[in-house]
């Protein structure tokens, strides 16, 4: 038989197997006995070598042509093999959209949203309003107008993600404190929620993608000790107790003076874990008096109007709230852990 012949002979049995496919599991399978890389119209092809340049071109071109009709065939009883499935699919389940849902088939709040909305409740009880942004911002808003100078480190591309139109996944939810700066007048209270991205090396308390509320309020004579009476009261309506907690000095662009606002860690009580880098202490949230050059930026006088900002880390919090010992379970998509009584 020649090669010509070959191909043409391989073809017809290739229709008949591939048209009898009961299953696409079948037709997968008989599709590669002739295409597969051990198909028959393959093992052809590698007896070429003895043929002149133009009787390879010529059966190259007829086993290419086999090839694609093939493929055909393929999808020709792989639509009908679908549509049959369906069809019968249609005719034999049923599925009511209105029956009640079993227990096991409800689904529920994930744990970070739940303590989402507990932290807006309890800010809106203290007449904050809750305030959203985009995720991708302006260089400005992320940074500029916080005060960040141009050559500070949290502008390298190995701290903060950069679209190729030069703007930015927002690495803090300041940027819609920026935002709300412009488009209210004082006095206010907000609170900014939302999530937010940085170039990080993933370990069990860092991830590059995690949530934040950041908090502002602006208004006259006000000071640290509105600051501190404000995250007592959070902390002891979101653990139910009262938390320790320490106040270090910390440098932030855009407040002045600034702290670290730590909680001893609840997953250890404070002897030590891989959550606290067993230092029996977490960093919970950055908070001061805002810089009065950012107040200046937004057209507001910082000699008549002061205020206080804070960015909680709220994936963080959830960690001590339910003693979780690894933030990447939060993104994980693991159902049992997202199963779990929270």
């Amino acid at each position: 038989m020649n090669a010509g012949n070959e191909i043409e002979s391989i073809l017809e049995e290739a229709q008949k197997v591939i048209n009898g496919s009961k299953t696409e599991t079948d037709l997968d399978n008989n599709k590669n006995i002739f295409i597969g890389k051990k198909g028959k119209l393959t093992a052809v092809l590698k007896n070429i070598g003895s043929l002149s340049i133009e009787e390879k071109k010529i059966f190259g071109q007829r086993a290419n042509q086999a090839a694609e009709k093939i493929e055909e065939y393929v999808h020709k009883v792989r639509t009908s093999l679908k549509e049959e499935y369906y069809s019968v699919t249609l005719q034999t389940e049923k599925f009511d959209t209105t029956r009640p849902l079993k227990p096991e088939e409800t689904g529920s709040l994930h744990p970070i949203t739940k303590i989402q909305y507990e932290i807006e409740d309890i800010f809106t009880s203290m007449g904050f309003s809750i305030m959203d942004g985009p995720e991708v911002e302006t260089d400005y808003n992320n940074f500029e107008a916080l005060n960040f100078t141009g050559d500070h480190p949290a502008r390298d591309m190995q701290d903060t993600f950069y679209t190729s139109d030069g703007n930015l996944l927002r690495t803090h939810t300041s940027a819609i404190q920026v935002r709300t700066l412009r488009e209210l007048k004082p006095p206010f209270k907000i609170i900014a929620p939302g999530r937010v991205f940085r170039y990080e090396e993933v370990d069990a308390s860092h991830e590059n993608t995690f949530y934040q509320i950041e908090g502002m309020v602006v208004g006259k004579d006000i000071s640290v000790s509105n600051l501190i009476y404000t995250m007592n009261v959070l902390l002891k309506e979101i653990f139910q107790k009262e938390v320790k907690v320490r106040l270090r000095p910390g440098y932030f662009p855009f407040v002045e003076p600034g702290f670290e606002l730590d909680i001893s860690c609840m997953v250890c009580d404070g002897s030590g874990c891989s959550v606290c880098k067993h230092s029996g202490w977490v960093e919970l949230l950055p908070c001061g008096l805002i810089h009065p050059n950012v107040l200046k930026l937004a057209g507001i006088d910082p000699a008549e109007w002061t205020g206080f900002a804070f960015g909680l880390g709220l994936d963080r919090l959830v960690m001590m709230r339910y003693a979780i010992n690894d933030i990447r379970f939060f993104h994980s998509g693991n159902l049992r852990f997202l199963k779990q009584s929270f």
